[in-house]
């Protein structure tokens, strides 16, 4: 499946008496980096969770390029999720987080792959430690290397740089960069205006579950 843009169509949700989101209409395309922003209780997490394919709008429709997300499941295979939760399993090692997250995505050539992960963001001897021992700046480069590992077209994060340090949010940085230069579709949620200025080149603004704002700016080949 080849796609340029994620497209979101009017997408309502609601959750018994709560409406999180209200006739939301965007366009994330390739090599942009979009920032989700609002206050608390805006709607940007649940708009990351439909992104995701995590979960399914009450109404309105999600297109991946030509492909309707109601109907294709195939594209999951084509997302990269970095949670605000690491979902790496603290009992595994970092090395073997990869290996099950390859298998489970079918992947080929995994020891090139993980090799691959493993020098791009220096996972170093600790990869080979059980995930529970991890700092939290460790943590997050697997959880990240995990997120990248199948190549994805459309790239999700979630508050990304909450509890790092300086250096592991510079590795942050260039890794969403690297990805940007690759053509992939970026979207993260994040209330790190620093890193947002840093990185972003769109951004859509939601209030009460309704976009209020949103601009991109032209992006260089």
């Amino acid at each position: 499946m080849q796609f340029d843009a994620v497209e979101a169509q009017g997408l309502f949700k609601v959750y018994g008496a709560t409406r999180a989101l209200s006739g939301v209409s965007a366009r994330f395309g390739s090599g942009q980096v979009t920032v989700i922003e609002g206050p608390n209780g805006s709607g940007k997490s649940t708009l990351l969770s439909l992104l995701s394919l995590r979960a399914r709008p009450s109404r309105g429709a999600l297109r991946f390029g030509d492909y309707d997300a109601a109907t294709h499941r195939g594209l999951r295979g084509h997302i990269g999720l970095l949670a605000h939760a690491a979902m790496v399993y603290p009992e595994l090692t970092g090395i073997e987080n990869l290996e099950l997250s390859a298998k489970l995505y079918g992947l080929y050539d995994v020891p090139a792959r993980i090799t691959a992960m493993r020098e791009r963001f220096d996972l170093g001897r600790f990869a080979e430690r059980a995930a529970r021992t991890y700092s939290r700046g460790q943590l997050q480069r697997v959880a990240l290397a995990r997120a990248l590992l199948h190549a994805p077209k459309l790239l999700l994060l979630d508050e990304p740089s909450t509890g790092l340090d300086q250096l592991s949010t510079a590795r942050l940085c260039q890794a969403i960069e690297d990805e940007r230069t690759r053509d992939a579709i970026v979207v993260l949620v994040t209330h790190d205006q620093a890193l947002s200025l840093q990185i972003a080149n769109a951004h859509v603004r939601l209030s009460r579950g309704r976009v209020v704002d949103s601009a991109q700016e032209s992006v260089t080949p």
